[in-house]
């Protein structure tokens, strides 16, 4: 499942405006959403995952955006639902699970480079666990597995703070969930972010192009901002 906004300017990445402008944080947003259809389409088919791939879109998924990414990335459509991230969640793994799939996946659109084998090791993880978590670096998460329905996980948590991760663990323990957690990845939230995944980008440029992680289009992006940030306050 990945869980992604339509790139509207104006309504996706806006603690990233100012300094960038909401069609520069829409674009880059939007080579984020493709980034991960395409990478996830990659890692079915390179590590041979026995996965689904669906795309959980906000505000609709009748958006023209949403459309084109079905036709063209061969993923499954189904709306978001609920008043929060944590109720669209829920509702996104009771639909699945109600589907008769035994292993979910959510991973969000802000990390592009993931390497893919991260992946491998959620699915392989929930072999034995119930609930398996990637920890974003800002003390939220990137990825949350589970093997069954757990609505209560998700009652109650700060969204978009620091707290996430740390209470939705607590939350884990008093329900009985075993949890595993994979290596920690940085998502993008700020213009720290973005400036790290700039830097990260450069060095990726310098390797051979089977072993580099970003897509043209998203490096070509970075590469944009960088030369636009310094002249902004």
């Amino acid at each position: 499942m990945i869980f992604a906004k339509a790139p509207i300017p104006g309504q996706v990445k806006t603690r990233l405006c100012p300094p960038l402008t909401p069609d520069e944080a829409a674009t880059l947003h939007g080579s984020f959403v493709i980034d991960m259809l395409e990478r996830t389409k990659v890692a079915v088919a390179k590590l041979k995952l026995p996965f689904d791939r669906y795309l959980a879109c906000a505000p609709s998924s009748t958006l023209v955006f949403f459309k084109i990414m079905e036709e063209r990335q061969g993923v499954k459509l189904i709306d978001q639902v609920g008043d929060d991230l944590g109720a669209r969640m829920s509702q996104t793994f009771a639909t699945m699970f109600a589907r008769g799939y035994t292993r979910v996946l959510i991973v969000g659109t802000d990390v592009p480079s993931l390497p893919l084998d991260h992946y491998q090791q959620a699915l392989a993880l929930l072999e034995s666990h119930d609930l398996v978590l990637g920890p974003a670096l800002d003390g939220g998460y990137y990825l949350i597995g589970l093997k069954r329905a757990a609505p209560d996980l998700f009652v109650g948590i700060p969204w978009s703070t620091e707290r996430v991760l740390g209470m939705t663990q607590e939350k884990a323990s008093t329900l009985g969930l075993k949890t595993a957690l994979i290596a920690p990845w940085r998502d993008v939230d700020t213009i720290e972010d973005v400036q790290a995944l700039i830097e990260a980008s450069a060095l990726d440029a310098k390797k051979p192009k089977t072993e580099q992680s970003f897509s043209s289009r998203t490096a070509g992006t970075l590469q944009l901002l960088a030369k636009r940030l310094p002249s902004r306050a």
